[in-house]
C-alpha cells in the first residue's frame, strides 16, 4: 500500500467524528466560552447592541451574586434551596417508580409490551406539551385535579391553588415526576435484561423469596445502572428550566422558584446580563464539582465491593 492509503484509512473515523466534533463544539464549547467571557463584563441593557464593548467588571459580578446580604443573593440562595429540594425529591421518586415498574414488568405476561408502550408515553411527549397539559389540570376551577379531589373524593372543601402558594412546588414535583420516571424505568429495564437468570434461579434454590432476591440479587447487579441514572436525573432536574416555565410563566411563586428561573429572571427581566452570567458559571462549578466527587465516591464503592 502507498503511505497515503494508510493515511487515508487510519484518518477515516476522525474524519467521520469530525462533523459532530464541530456541531458540539458550535452548540455547547462556544456558548460556554461567551458565557464566561460575558460574565467578567458589566453586561447591562445599555450594552446590547454592542455587548463586547460592555466595560470589564472582573469579579465583580460574583461577589454581586454571592452576596447572600443583598437581595440578589438572597434570592439565589433560596432558589438553590428549593432547587435542591426539587431535585432530590424528584429523582428519588423517579428512581423509586422506575425501578419498581421495571421488576414488576420483568417477567411475561399478557400484555406487557403494552403496557411498557404507555409507560413511555410521558417521556416520548415534548416538554412543553407534558407542561401545558399538566398546567391546564392544575387550573383551580376547571382542572382535573380540583374535579377529582374536590368533586369526586371530597378531599377539599374548597378547590385548593396548585400554581400559587406552597402548593406549587408540590405541583411542580408532580409534573416533573411524570415527565422523567419513564426513563428510569427505560434505563432499568435495560439493565435487567443483562442479569443472568442463574443468580435467580440459585437464589429461589436456597430458599430467597421476592424481596430477598430484589436486595441480594437485582440491586446489587444494577449498582452500576443507577450510578449513571441517578446522576443523569439528577443534572436534568436541577437544570430544568422548561418544567417551570411552562407552568408558572416568566415569574414563578417563591415557593417553586428553581435556580434556573432565578437566572432568567436576572438576565432577561432585571437586564443585567453578566450577573446572569455569572450565576450560570457558578451553578456550572456547582454541578461539576458534585459530579466529580459523586463519580470518585461511587468508583471508589464499587471497586471496594468488588
Amino acid at each position: 500500500r502507498h503511505p497515503w492509503q494508510r493515511v487515508a484509512r487510519l484518518g477515516l473515523p476522525y474524519l467521520l467524528l469530525l462533523p459532530a466534533v464541530l456541531f458540539e463544539l458550535l452548540v455547547h464549547v462556544v456558548p460556554m466560552l461567551v458565557g464566561i467571557f460575558m460574565s467578567f463584563k458589566q453586561l447591562t441593557q445599555f450594552f446590547i447592541r454592542n455587548w463586547s464593548a460592555a466595560p470589564f467588571a472582573g469579579l465583580a459580578n460574583y461577589r454581586f451574586a454571592l452576596d447572600f446580604d443583598g437581595v440578589v443573593g438572597q434570592k439565589l440562595l433560596h432558589s438553590f434551596e428549593v432547587t435542591c429540594g426539587f431535585t432530590v425529591l424528584t429523582v428519588g421518586v423517579s428512581w423509586l417508580v422506575g425501578t419498581g415498574a421495571a421488576v414488576l414488568m420483568q417477567d411475561p405476561f399478557r400484555g406487557r409490551g403494552v403496557l411498557r408502550t404507555y409507560f413511555l408515553v410521558p417521556y416520548a411527549l415534548p416538554a412543553y406539551t407534558a407542561a401545558i397539559t399538566w398546567e391546564f389540570m392544575f387550573q383551580r376551577d376547571n382542572g382535573l385535579i380540583n374535579r377529582l379531589l374536590v368533586d369526586d373524593l371530597h378531599l377539599f372543601k374548597e378547590p385548593p391553588f396548585w400554581l400559587l402558594g406552597p402548593n406549587s412546588f408540590w405541583a411542580l414535583v408532580v409534573t416533573a415526576v411524570w415527565r422523567t420516571w419513564p426513563f428510569a424505568f427505560l434505563v432499568v429495564t435495560a439493565g435487567l435484561q443483562n442479569i443472568p437468570g442463574e443468580l435467580y434461579e440459585a437464589a429461589a434454590l436456597d430458599g430467597a423469596g421476592v424481596w430477598r432476591r430484589l436486595r441480594s440479587v437485582t440491586l446489587p447487579q444494577l449498582r452500576p445502572v443507577n450510578q449513571v441514572l441517578v446522576l443523569v436525573l439528577f443534572l436534568w432536574n436541577f437544570n430544568d428550566f422548561n418544567t417551570p416555565y411552562v407552568l408558572f410563566g416568566n415569574v414563578a411563586p417563591p415557593q417553586a422558584n428553581l435556580i434556573s428561573l432565578q437566572i432568567y429572571d436576572t438576565s432577561f427581566h432585571s437586564w443585567n446580563f453578566g450577573s446572569g452570567s455569572a450565576m450560570s458559571v457558578l451553578l456550572l462549578l456547582f454541578l461539576l464539582l458534585l459530579t466529580t466527587a459523586y463519580l470518585l465516591v461511587t468508583n471508589r464503592r464499587g471497586k471496594a465491593d468488588g
